[in-house]
């Protein structure tokens, strides 16, 4: 377990009591203390699962499903496509069931949904295009209501709008929502937005999300804020193509968004490992090129700059969730931006991430209980299964983080806070 101070507020300390049904001390016995799940999200675009969720039938359902089962073994926390243009292509017929059996089935495996996002002027649905404004801020109002109401329980969690720095401003092509937005101003459509998705599910956990990082994103916060907007978290996008931000820029930023004393979620971090995109390119989404490859040097600097990011991040206090946005290379832009390369082999980013998230940053230990049945345990925050060790009478605890606890294989137990706790085995 790592020892660093850094990360003690990413720890608890607990005195756990180990009981017999009768409430009799277990003494003298080899206590193994197994973590299941970080409290800390450490996300990925989870896209693959809808592919391999909805394609059983189809050519890619394989490879989905190949892609699927790796990105399991690494994070606890997925985000999910609800781009309006494409979640619902034809105005009254949205891909409501594909959505929901891909979020249920990440829920299944002990991972946390986000929904992104609810309003944007990108990838907007066209139909949208022949009301007027005051009749498209209410379908985009019902939208949210339908979504959040909807997926209730499934997702609760959900990037509520997305990129308003540029919002009114953006010119690239007209839209329905950029329309609204200078109907309304920023401040005023957010908080529209986010009265709604707060009516509809007032325990949800719902962001703010920009790439812009500037003092302007700064400003509009806390005008939202002075308003009496209910963010929940502010987003930070971090997509890199254009080269690694480094240690400076990465605490920088976290030192002016700290003020607000919100949480932090980087939403979307990207970092390449191929050619790094020219400097004078001003919309990433210019940049179209043919073939992207990725190349061992370049694989090799992927990992050692995201090893350092996350390490960054996950000290920083305010952090509670990181998301990388491509699991797979040729993914957004046809960047070499993932984890596993196009074929599904692994990157030496991805050998990092796990090694980081369940080796480093995480508990499996043995304790052995005092006379009274007592151990004092130290240990990252999130899931855990407690059980006998190997050897001292009940089956060792299996190496499968979604192993169901019983009276024979130990108690399931959530190790936030630093108080005492009695565990019955």
């Amino acid at each position: 377990m790592d020892n660093n101070n850094n990360l003690n507020h990413r720890k608890v300390n607990k005195v756990i009591r180990v009981t017999d049904k009768a409430g009799n001390p277990i003494a003298g016995k080899k206590i193994r203390v197994k973590q299941t799940n970080h409290k800390f999200l450490f996300g990925c675009g989870a896209f693959d699962t809808l592919l391999y969720m909805n394609g059983e039938d189809k050519p890619w359902y394989e490879a989905s499903k190949e892609a699927v089962e790796k990105w399991l073994e690494v994070f606890n926390y997925g985000t999910l496509p609800f781009y309006w243009g494409q979640f619902e292509p034809e105005e009254g017929k949205p891909n409501t069931e594909m959505l929901m059996k891909a979020a249920e089935f990440l829920n299944s495996n002990d991972v946390k949904v986000k929904g992104h996002p609810l309003c944007w002027h990108t990838v907007c649905a066209d139909w949208l295009m022949k009301y007027d404004n005051k009749t498209i801020l209410k379908k985009q109002l019902e939208r949210i209501e339908r979504e959040v109401t909807g997926f209730k329980g499934v997702i609760d969690m959900w990037d509520v709008i997305n990129e308003v720095v540029i919002m009114p401003i953006f010119d690239k092509y007209d839209n329905a929502i950029t329309r609204i937005c200078k109907d309304r101003g920023r401040v005023g459509l957010i908080k529209e937005v986010f009265a709604k998705a707060k009516e509809c599910n007032p325990d949800a956990t719902l962001l703010i999300n920009d790439f812009n990082t500037t003092t302007a994103y700064e400003i509009l916060i806390d005008g939202c804020l002075e308003a009496g907007v209910p963010i929940s978290a502010i987003g930070i996008q971090s997509h890199q193509h254009q080269g690694y931000w480094g240690a400076d820029k990465i605490r920088e930023v976290l030192k002016r968004f700290s003020h607000f004393g919100l949480p932090i979620h980087f939403t979307e971090n990207t970092l390449i490992s191929g050619d790094i995109m020219p400097a004078y390119i001003e919309d990433l989404n210019d940049w179209q090129v043919a073939d992207w490859p990725s190349s061992p040097e370049g694989e090799e600097r992927q990992a050692a700059e995201m090893k350092e990011m996350y390490t960054i991040l996950f000290e920083h206090p305010l952090v509670e969730a990181i998301t990388t946005w491509d699991f797979k290379d040729g993914a957004w832009l046809g960047a070499p931006s993932g984890f596993l390369r196009k074929d599904n082999t692994i990157k030496p980013s991805y050998e990092m991430m796990k090694k980081l998230i369940h080796e480093e940053w995480w508990t499996d230990e043995v304790f052995v209980s005092d006379e009274n049945g007592y151990i004092n345990v130290e240990a990252f925050k999130g899931d855990y299964l407690i059980s006998l060790a190997e050897g001292e009478g009940q089956p060792a605890v299996s190496d499968h983080a979604n192993d169901t606890a019983d009276s024979e294989n130990g108690a399931k137990v959530s190790m936030i806070n630093n108080d005492q706790m009695v565990v019955v085995l």
